[in-house]
């Protein structure tokens, strides 16, 4: 049997069981803004939920309506929306992060995190909040390069000692 047109994994389930999984996965990662599950998991339910930070992005009401049959709960896609979405905006896609934890103990399941990657925002915040440099007078700027070219013409201008010397030596060869 081929694989062909197939997508995701099965994770053992019905097709209606599985639908229930992601929507729930997403719902909790929405709610708590991250989760721990399988890496299998975490990578499933990764596209689904940047499919729904898409639709949400767009903020009319036809959106609004796909993102709420895309979750379980009306109040878990109006925090996508209204809470989480403004964060995001800066970003056109790669909204969530996948990281590796650890092994589960009971069956040594590789575990995953995943979250809202939000760190770029909070950069982008606190540069904004640096206040500006005040601006110098014309007067000393042109006072403080002119005095920086005429260091510069001083530290330039060395005696040439050095080809003097060279200039010795190949004459004490030639005699």
């Amino acid at each position: 049997m081929h694989r062909h047109g197939y997508k995701g994994k099965k994770f053992n389930r019905e097709r209606d069981q599985r639908e229930a999984l992601i929507k729930s996965l997403a719902e909790s990662l929405i709610i708590h803004e991250k989760i721990e599950t399988t890496i299998f998991k975490a990578k499933a339910v990764v596209p689904y939920v940047e499919k729904l930070i898409t639709k949400a992005k767009k903020d009319n009401l036809h959106s609004r309506r796909q993102v709420i049959s895309g979750l379980q709960t009306v109040s878990s896609a109006h925090k996508l929306v209204d809470e989480l979405v403004p964060k995001l905006s800066s970003r056109n896609s790669g909204y969530l992060r996948v990281s590796r934890t650890s092994l589960r103990r009971g069956d040594n399941a590789q575990m995953a995190e995943v979250s809202f990657i939000l760190d770029s925002v909070a950069k982008k915040t606190a540069v904004s909040e640096v206040k500006p440099k005040s601006v110098k007078p014309l007067d000393e700027t042109k006072a403080e390069v002119k005095s920086q070219t005429e260091t510069k013409a001083k530290t330039v201008t060395k005696p040439k000692t050095a080809t003097v010397k060279k200039t010795s030596k190949v004459q004490d060869k030639d005699k």
